[in-house]
């Protein structure tokens, strides 16, 4: 049996949407929340969801005026390991992604970018969380000193693309938003894909 193509799919979605029934906070924290829905199902059956709400985040593929990528090593305590990422935040509530991107980028890292283009939104785990993360390209960087939280820890430093790219087929780099940048980042190298320019966001 020959398997169908997404032309051959149903139009829409309605066939497979879930509604919520009923909801409750399981738990508050300082930026996530765990909810509990009951929802209904396409077949009408019913079934309970988990779920952690996030306000999104930023994420900035920084490119040095020789082409090496700016990076940050520092620890996550949920898997117990220093990961290699590039700079990004969480966004506070109503605050514009762009504006949080630029903020990130100069905390951490002490840059400041002449360029801004929009890359892509990612849904980094979208089983669970409501999380996503708007990646943006920075150019025309320009050094100054950074300014890390308090409870903030990191290494910053630069590499080639194809240090990136073998860090990622090792194993060594397992963050998504890096991961999928690196691949970006190597498409837009062969002329393959584009970002978006933000004219405003080099004045």
């Amino acid at each position: 049996m020959t398997e169908k193509s997404f032309q051959d799919l149903p139009s829409g979605d309605a066939h497979l949407r879930e509604e919520r029934i009923s909801g409750e906070d399981i738990y508050g924290g300082i930026f996530l929340n765990m909810k509990c829905d009951k929802v209904s199902l396409p077949d009408g059956g019913e079934a309970v969801r988990e779920y952690l709400t996030h306000p999104g985040a930023v994420a900035v593929l920084a490119i040095l005026d020789d082409g090496r990528v700016l990076l940050e090593r520092q620890y996550r305590y949920p898997i117990a390991k220093a990961c290699i990422e590039i700079p990004a935040g969480k966004l506070e509530i109503g605050e514009d992604p762009l504006l949080c991107a630029k903020r990130e980028l100069e905390e951490e890292t002490g840059y400041t970018a002449t360029k801004w283009s929009y890359i892509r939104r990612i849904h980094p785990v979208i089983s669970y969380s409501t999380e996503f993360i708007d990646i943006y390209l920075a150019e025309g960087l320009m050094p100054g000193k950074s300014h890390l939280d308090d409870e903030e820890f990191l290494d910053v430093f630069a590499a080639p693309l194809e240090q990136l790219l073998a860090w990622v087929e090792d194993g060594e780099i397992t963050d998504v938003k890096t991961t999928i940048s690196t691949y970006w980042l190597d498409r837009h190298r062969r002329g393959l894909v584009q970002a978006k320019p933000i004219p405003e966001a080099s004045k």
